[in-house]
């Protein structure tokens, strides 16, 4: 099978990108290519398939199924990406339409309304899963969360960059770390995953400060990101920082000061902290100044073995399509998250390899007394993730790892805890439209977007 590492986490992602539209931003680092979304560069293989399609979703995610059919790929339970800006800024009825013809591209068939598409996914042959979209820190506020909530949205991606206030000022990036942290919270306490997009090795940044940017993002309760995109600074042309680094106004890190800076940085990302990627997918011929290596994890991680060390993020320990152990252990992991508790589950082997997690979220207003943004969520636990490794698996199949009753047995640790140790009445799930099914045969009901389940 070609490129069978796509789906070894578990599920088949499927990325999309939105038409261009003008960003509310003017950060001095962002490309702007002509018939191409903001910070887009039209050689990104994605952006390839979204130009080839016409930013077409339904043909986007027709064409991308087929190339992953065609590989031998199972394709039941799908994350849906969507790239292309900040999703936010675009028209409401835009994104609604973009969503539904991403679900009838799904269903392989054209609906008359969104709730109509949703409904037939919620047993179709390809799932939504999990839905993402990408959007900035200010543009965070309750009715966009609400929207966000009405089209399925399960994780929300925000463009963070670092924690440093002044590099933010430098960079014109036009929010500040303030935007961040209550961005943040109010995401959590509506159950999405949180991920940062974090940029090492902007103007005005040193290799000592990015190192601090992450001291602060996992020992500052406030930011605690449950996933990473590390995306180190490079120069394009057509943008700002080009002329900066023509002048000599910016001089990008050399490789081997960026290699060992990412090698001290993966050092500290906790076990509960997804690192996604370590590099964007920047063909070299663009890049004018910065790192052109697009191997950088393998490198870094061949330079960890070499000194006896491992990174301990999730999907460095994910299981994949290695071979099980049959004996697992449940560990859990509590830690504070923006005025919030978090409890991380999962089951692990005896060499820390993880088969499955549950993120349960005691939401900041559970602890305050006060009013949850959505009525359903109040005097109720956050089931913000849960997620089974190994090689994705047809519904109907038992695989080595998916299929096995991970998944609910961490939802009855969820229980029990949201019961015994907090007294909260009610579980909500942020589900993705595909999978809600699958909550409902362990008793959950669809109440307002999240399924539901009344403990007694």
């Amino acid at each position: 099978m070609k490129n069978a590492i796509r789906t070894l986490s578990g599920v088949t992602p499927v990325a999309v990108l939105t038409k261009p539209f003008p960003c509310p931003g003017s950060c001095i680092y962002c490309p702007h290519e002509e018939n191409v979304p903001v910070s887009y560069l039209a050689q990104e293989p994605a952006v390839m398939r979204a130009i080839t399609n016409r930013y077409n979703p339904f043909d986007q995610v027709s064409y991308r199924l087929n190339q992953y059919i065609k590989t031998g790929h199972i394709t039941q339970k799908v994350e849906l990406i969507i790239l292309g800006g900040s999703w936010s800024s675009y028209p409401f009825e835009y994104r609604k339409e973009f969503v539904k013809s991403c679900l009838d591209a799904l269903n392989k068939k054209k609906s008359e309304s969104f709730e109509e598409a949703a409904s037939i996914n919620e047993k179709a042959e390809h799932r939504m899963v999990g839905l993402s979209i990408e959007t900035r820190p200010d543009l965070i506020t309750p009715k966009e969360i609400s929207r966000m909530r009405n089209l399925g949205v399960t994780k929300v991606e925000l463009g963070v960059q670092t924690t440093d206030e002044e590099i933010l000022k430098l960079i014109r990036r036009g929010h500040g770390v303030k935007e961040v942290k209550k961005a943040t919270q109010l995401l959590k306490d509506a159950g999405f995953k949180v991920l940062y997009h974090i940029m090492p090795g902007l103007p005005g940044a040193s290799p000592k400060k990015d190192l601090e940017v992450f001291d602060i993002l996992f020992q500052n309760s406030a930011f605690q990101p449950d996933m990473l995109k590390i995306y180190p600074c490079v120069v394009v042309s057509q943008t700002e920082l080009y002329h900066w680094f023509k002048e000599g106004k910016y001089v990008p890190y050399a490789n081997s000061e960026l290699l060992d800076l990412l090698i001290k940085i993966k050092g500290k990302i906790p076990p509960y902290v997804r690192l996604m990627r370590l590099f964007r997918d920047i063909p070299a011929n663009y890049i004018q100044g910065g790192s052109k290596k697009s191997n950088l994890r393998e490198i870094i991680r061949e330079e960890l073995e070499r000194r006896g060390l491992a990174c301990q993020c999730i999907r460095c320990r994910e299981i994949r399509n290695q071979t099980p152990e049959k004996n697992l252990t449940l560990k859990r992991i509590n830690y504070e998250a923006s005025q919030g508790r978090e409890i991380f589950l999962e089951y692990i082997d005896s060499q820390d390899r993880i088969y499955a997690l549950l993120r349960l979220r005691i939401p900041s207003y559970v602890f305050k007394k006060s009013e949850s943004l959505f009525k359903v969520l109040g005097n109720s636990s956050i089931i913000r993730e849960i997620h089974v490794y190994g090689v994705s698996t047809p519904l109907s199949n038992k695989g080595k790892v998916q299929h096995r009753g991970l998944g609910k047995k961490l939802i009855e640790k969820a229980q029990e805890i949201t019961q015994r140790e907090f007294g909260l009445g009610k579980m909500a799930v942020i589900s993705g439209i595909g999978v809600r099914e699958y909550y409902r045969k362990l008793g959950f009901k669809l109440q307002e977007t999240y399924m539901v389940k009344e403990l007694k």
